[in-house]
């Protein structure tokens, strides 16, 4: 059902024969283009909301003068229709929705379970894989800091299977004590099983079971006089209560997410406090977009809609979700969280006793870190404004685009592309280009080549052009830009080169500033906050190349070089390495050898022998 299109949209007629049934319904502007979507438990009423003479923000009266046309999907429910509003969200990411910035999936410990001596390792991705998953985490540190604590006090292994399988000696980790040596079969299988059941109920969070079960081991080795077992159990019952005396909150209650929002000027923050077995292991600060923003509850209604409801989130759905504020649609929000998580989850907004506290910490981390976040970016801001002067541009930059290569020996080379504008990093904008085709080592080539690939993307329009092309280089790499902008006729783009100096200090840096044919040497004081501004930038270039890098490096370690080989699938690459024994043996062998290998043509042989000789 949806309404004519025209310049001036017809919303008495609309609403006329319009359902007050529960529903979605999709804002469209001129273009075509879904601006918003929303969830009515009663159309007729929530849509008609938009069109009163008055009590509109000036926000929402901003997007009701775009539309042109209202979709409208009516559904059986209100939980029905809450759901299939965040399907339409993530499809269609409309302008004047929350926009949440992390889309990042949360960390989990994954233990393994087709080994003789199973794995505790951290993992992130799908959970399609073979093992037993504990989590969600908030965060990268947090997941660290749980395998670090288990490390410490169960020794259970949590080394690569590569690793693992080729130690013919014990390695750091036993000599510290950080671990029992599975590898070497230095414990027994049954004790090593015992080690991993007490991790799993830690990851439970059954502390006072599992204390409760050590002591009654370590009480039946004494009675037996094996008194180092006893001692053992012991001391693992000591680290586990040393742990518990380092919480905020002892164990009170089981899974909570404790969730406060903040809004000031056009920001908002929503913190989130994460509590597992009723104690606290990290939080977490969002900074979405959400054009629409004036009220808490609101925003705390969009965070939890698009946070939780979704056919990939029902595992990081805890039992209880806390709020500060009584929320419009608790009622049916609580249904949803419910239905995906395929189990009872209590949306709470009165609170007591220890709850009450967390909520009061969320509050309190949500208002100050907004303040900090809200100062960083006017500051930002100001910086730009240094910048402009600085240049001596007749207006102020809005976008600069930074570009840096990392390599090791030319090895593994990688292009980076971070973009920040007044606001900050635009990390949704970022770019990493995997060089080839060049020699190892040519700096110039693959700047040249990783610009020529970004601002031919951008020819197509998919890229916005930056006002200031920041490289990380001297004029060499500016020269490789002045090229490529000549290619794609951007003369208006300003190019800017910053080189380390001699010392490879910071504020011992070299501006080049492109000015017509030449590149001008330009100074900038050290306190000044342009400076600044481009060394950040440049330094986030740097850290985000210096990622991709090592982790392509890494992947070529990993990879065998027989994989790039057209024509050898999996089995015919095993039949090789079962026949010669290894990646060095291969290497050696003539094409008349290889073609001895079961599934081996002749005509492969010499492809593979080409391949692994460069020929």
């Amino acid at each position: 059902m949806s309404a004519e299109v025209s310049k001036q949209f017809d919303h008495k007629h609309f609403l006329a024969h319009l359902s007050s049934r529960p529903g979605v319904y999709r804002m469209l502007n001129e273009a075509g283009d879904v601006i918003y979507v929303g969830k009515a438990r009663n159309l007729k009423n929530r849509v008609g909301s938009y069109f009163r003479a008055t009590g509109l923000t000036s926000k929402t009266l901003a997007m009701v003068n775009k539309i042109q046309d209202i979709e409208i999907t009516v559904t059986n429910s209100e939980t029905e229709a809450l759901l299939l509003e965040q399907t339409l969200i993530k499809s269609h990411r409309p302008t004047y929705n929350i926009q949440m910035r992390d889309d990042k999936s949360y960390p989990y410990i994954l233990l393994t379970s087709k080994d003789d001596y199973p794995r505790l390792g951290f993992y992130r991705g799908s959970r399609k894989r073979t093992g037993r998953f504990f989590g969600p985490y908030p965060s990268a540190n947090a997941t660290r800091e749980t395998l670090q604590v288990l490390q410490k006090v169960f020794k259970v292994r949590q080394c690569q299977d590569s690793y693992f399988n080729n130690r013919s000696r014990p390695c750091l980790q036993y000599q510290i004590d950080r671990c029992t040596a599975p590898c070497v079969e230095a414990i027994s299988k049954e004790d090593y099983a015992k080690d991993v059941h007490y991790s799993t109920l830690f990851l439970q969070g059954k502390s006072n079971a599992l204390i409760k079960e050590l002591t009654s081991n370590m009480e039946a080795a004494a009675e037996r006089q094996d008194f180092e077992r006893a001692a053992v159990v012991r001391d693992q019952i000591m680290g586990l209560r040393r742990m518990q005396e380092d919480q905020i909150v002892a164990n009170q209650g089981d899974d909570a997410d404790v969730v406060a929002a903040e809004i000031l000027q056009s920001y908002v923050c929503v913190h989130v406090i994460y509590v597992r077995a009723g104690r606290i292991i990290g939080s977490k600060n969002f900074y979405p977009r959400f054009k629409l923003a004036e009220d808490v509850g609101e925003l705390l209604s969009a965070f939890l809609s698009q946070s939780y409801l979704g056919d990939d989130k029902a595992a990081s759905i805890p039992q209880e979700i806390i709020v500060p504020e009584v929320l419009e649609d608790a009622e049916g929000l609580q249904d949803a969280l419910t239905y995906v998580a395929g189990r009872k989850v209590k949306l709470s907004m009165r609170v007591r006793g220890h709850r009450a506290k967390w909520l009061q910490l969320a509050v309190t981390n949500a208002r100050e870190s907004l303040h900090a976040h809200v100062s960083n970016k006017q500051n930002i801001y100001k910086r730009f404004q240094k910048l402009q002067d600085s240049l001596n541009l007749e207006s102020m930059p809005n976008r600069i685009e930074c570009f840096d290569i990392s390599h090791t020996s030319g090895e593994g080379t990688v292009g980076s592309c971070v973009v920040f504008d007044e606001s900050g990093a635009v990390k949704s904008d970022y770019r990493r280009f995997n060089i080839k085709g060049i020699t190892g080592g040519d700096d110039y080539a693959a700047m040249e080549q990783v610009l020529d690939r970004r601002f031919t993307r951008l020819a197509k329009g998919e890229a916005k052009i930056p006002d200031i092309l920041l490289i990380d280089g001297g004029k060499g790499q500016l020269t490789q830009a002045k090229k490529i902008m000549e290619k794609f006729q951007l003369p208006e783009i300003q190019l800017l080169g910053i080189a380390k100096g001699i010392s490879r200090r910071a504020g011992q840096e070299t501006l080049f500033l492109a000015k017509g044919e030449r590149f001008k040497e330009i100074v900038i004081p050290t306190e000044s906050g342009a400076l600044h501004l481009l060394q950040q930038v440049r330094d986030e270039a740097h850290r985000f190349a210096i990622t991709g890098h090592r982790a392509r490096r890494a992947k070529a370690r990993r990879e065998s070089p027989l994989e790039e080989i057209a024509g050898l699938g999996p089995k015919r690459r095993r039949e090789l390495l079962r026949y010669f024994g290894g990646q060095q043996e291969i290497n050696k062998a003539s094409e008349s050898e290889i073609a001895k290998v079961t599934g081996i043509s002749k005509k492969l042989a010499e492809d593979i022998y080409a391949h692994l000789h460069n020929g």
